[in-house]
């Protein structure tokens, strides 16, 4: 369990001490890596990178092992602090910006060729959104996790708030003693 790579050097501390005690807390669960990534929705790939601090995890990857690990409360709180002060700290690539693709003046534009190879000096088109820069928001972490089925269930629960459910229900309980009271009605009008 305890064999990590060690951390670059150059890592801020506040990075080197939240990373340090997520690598603490996925060994207290026991689990492989696959292990870890069959119960939290993130890959094996994802919780290396997160665990050998080249990228910041989502903060419902720290979460999902806070909970795996048997952790709740204040504990998870200050894991959600220390995420917080992470992030804030970790150390950004810049972003090189992409060249403009060189249309030919009246020439075709280039693209795809026979087999589906882009064609010598055309860049691959993705449709907006759809890119690796959608999938991370403007601080390198991953905004928009893929979380299990049952999380999501319990997270469109708690989003819907109690309060227009109840008028609906009145309206329908109404509706329905209307009906019955109708159908009654009905059925003396018609046996008398």
């Amino acid at each position: 369990m305890g064999a990590w790579q060690p951390l670059p050097e150059e890592l801020p501390a506040e990075v080197r001490h939240f990373v340090e005690q997520l690598r603490l807390l996925k060994d207290r669960t026991g689990m492989s890596l696959v292990a870890l990534g069959t119960r939290t929705a993130y890959s094996k790939s994802s919780w290396q990178r997160y665990l050998n601090a080249s990228q910041p995890p989502p903060r419902q990857a720290v979460v999902a092992l806070c909970r795996v690990a048997g952790v709740a409360g204040e504990e998870t709180e200050r894991f959600g602090v220390r995420w917080e002060l992470a992030v804030r700290a970790w150390p950004r690539e810049p972003v090189p910006p992409v060249p403009p693709v060189p249309v030919p003046a009246g020439g075709p534009v280039p693209g795809p060729v026979a087999g589906g190879e882009p064609a010598p000096g055309a860049e691959a088109s993705v449709p907006a959104g759809h890119g690796a820069s959608a999938a991370r928001g403007r601080d390198g972490y991953e905004e928009e996790p893929t979380l299990p089925w049952w999380d999501l269930l319990d997270e469109e629960s708690s989003r819907q708030p109690a309060g227009p459910r109840a008028p609906r229900l009145l309206l329908y309980a109404a509706l329905l003693a209307v009906v019955l009271l109708l159908a009654a009605v009905v059925g003396a009008v018609t046996l008398g």
